[in-house]
């Protein structure tokens, strides 16, 4: 039976949210929760986009109250293409955590057991609120859903139960919340001055004044400290690092892209006739020692997870080179459909990593990269894996990683932004420094190593099937990228899809 696309927005928020109460209250059915909820996610998400791509943005009005005074839910391209990313990166760790969290033999099967039994309200209640931020139309209902995230990811964080864990959860939370302060104290500002909150509203009422600009400064400030952009990143790499694998994932792939698309939203609709250039340069530069440090702290790390903890860090670096490369009228839909095609190949390809470390993990009970010497004897899926995530990451051809760093390579050079063009390079031969130094470890002749514990097929094959995804993207980039011109601030350009490779 069909739906209509306003009862998809409703399922998309709704649906997650009720089983996360299902699950809290009867934790021993997640798994009818979980194989009965995937479907209807994954079916609201396709008819949502095919809703949009066929008649363009929906807006849904809670209650039927239109904005100034109700909440308004919106679809677009650039949501629905995160709801897509969403909806697999979701369906793909809910696989690999159905065995992940299974009990272990002896004294583990008490520990095994509390993780499972909160982990799945709390993974319920994170796509829940994900869903509500990308379809929110409002900054405070973005400061709303953006807590809600919050919250659920911190104590997904804490349920590793080990001390270097909870002390990353209460880093995370006290940064979470002076984020949280930031943002809000801007809304209210904007509100005092503007009378509403409506982001197409703002759009058309907004002018340059000193308290805008202060608003403007305190939410992004608020953001960046949630998006872990360089120099305010020093929570993530402990945060990604102690926490369960399929948590590590969600955090990575997800969690810190809700903060960047909120100021993706803010920056070119909102508050678009007061970016200037050297806002937009001060974002850039950020980006670019995000993408260098990043990369130097993951070549130095000993750890697997902290490789790829900090590779998020670097990779984040890449998303911020839109701002100074979109303010262009001639290329801005450019850079701005390849920094979201680079976004949702990084989900893929980090959720493949996190999961392949979680791998190596549970299978030799260590990830410290130089005892991996010959893993790929007993974990030759694992590491193909790896080395696929890592084709996209570095931005080999033919893969998404690849077509979404060709797209804004080919907004830099046709402005004559050198300096961003050669951040991106830069950062890519970095990348396949840190990648390499872990595939050397991996691919070393020694003789068959002993691994206690083995890994379940679905463990091995979601990560294999996540990272083969971030690869073949690059094939079908330009379907995202017209879904993503539907709605967009840049209406205007239609060069984009010969900019593709």
């Amino acid at each position: 039976m069909s739906i209509s696309p306003h009862a998809a927005i409703i399922l998309l928020i709704l649906g997650p949210l009720t089983f996360a109460a299902l699950a809290f209250l009867w934790p021993r059915y997640w798994r009818w929760f979980c194989f009965t909820l995937a479907p209807l996610q994954v079916g609201a998400v396709v008819k949502l986009a095919l809703e949009v791509y066929a008649s363009g943005p929906v807006r849904h009005h809670v209650g039927g109250w239109t904005a100034p005074l109700g909440i308004e839910l919106r679809a677009d391209g650039m949501a629905v293409v995160l709801l897509v990313i969403t909806a697999g990166i979701g369906l793909a760790v809910m696989l690999y955590a159905s065995r992940y969290f299974d009990p272990g033999p002896g004294q583990q099967s008490a520990e095994g057991a509390r993780r499972q039994k909160y982990f799945w309200p709390l993974y319920f209640f994170l796509l829940a609120s994900l869903n509500a931020l990308f379809l929110s139309a409002d900054i405070f209902n973005l400061y709303v859903t953006l807590e809600l995230i919050g919250f659920s990811a911190v104590a997904l964080v804490a349920l590793a139960g080990k001390g270097p864990a909870l002390t990353a959860a209460l880093r995370y939370l006290l940064v979470s919340l002076a984020g949280s302060l930031f943002y809000l104290l801007g809304v209210v500002l904007t509100y005092g001055t503007y009378s509403t909150l409506d982001i197409s509203l703002l759009a058309s009422r907004v002018e340059p004044s000193f308290v805008t600009w202060v608003a403007l400064g305190l939410m992004t400030g608020g953001l960046l400290m949630k998006a872990a952009l360089f120099p305010l990143h020093f929570w993530l790499p402990p945060a990604h690092a102690n926490a369960p694998s399929p948590v590590s994932a969600l955090l990575s792939a997800l969690v810190v892209k809700g903060a960047f698309c909120i100021l993706l939203r803010l920056w070119f609709e909102a508050f678009a006739s007061m970016v200037t250039p050297a806002a937009a340069n001060f974002l850039g530069w950020l980006g670019v020692a995000a993408i260098i440090w990043g990369s130097i702290q993951a070549l130095r790390q000993p750890r697997l997870k902290l490789l790829v903890a900090y590779s998020t860090v670097a990779q984040l670096g890449y998303l911020f080179l839109v701002f100074p490369l979109a303010l262009s009228e001639s290329s801005g839909f450019t850079a701005w459909s390849g920094c979201l095609l680079f976004l949702g190949a990084h989900a893929c390809a980090k959720t493949a990593m996190f999961l392949t470390a979680g791998n190596i993990l549970h299978a030799a009970g260590h990830d410290r990269i130089r005892d991996l010497d010959g893993i790929t004897h007993v974990l030759p899926l694992s590491v193909f894996a790896f080395a696929l995530a890592g084709i996209s990451l570095v931005g080999l051809p033919p893969s998404g990683g690849f077509a979404g760093k060709w797209m804004l390579l080919n907004a830099g050079v046709s402005q004559g932004k050198w300096i961003w063009v050669t951040a991106i390079l830069v950062g890519s031969l970095l990348a396949a420094a840190y990648i390499m130094r872990v595939l050397n470890h991996a691919f070393t002749r020694v003789p068959e190593p002993d691994i206690p514990n083995p890994i379940p097929p679905v463990m091995e094959w979601t990560g294999f099937t996540l990272a083969l995804l971030a690869v073949v993207l690059g094939f079908f980039a330009q379907w995202p990228v017209e879904l993503l011109r539907i709605g967009s601030p840049f209406v205007s350009v239609v060069q984009t899809v010969e900019m593709l490779p």
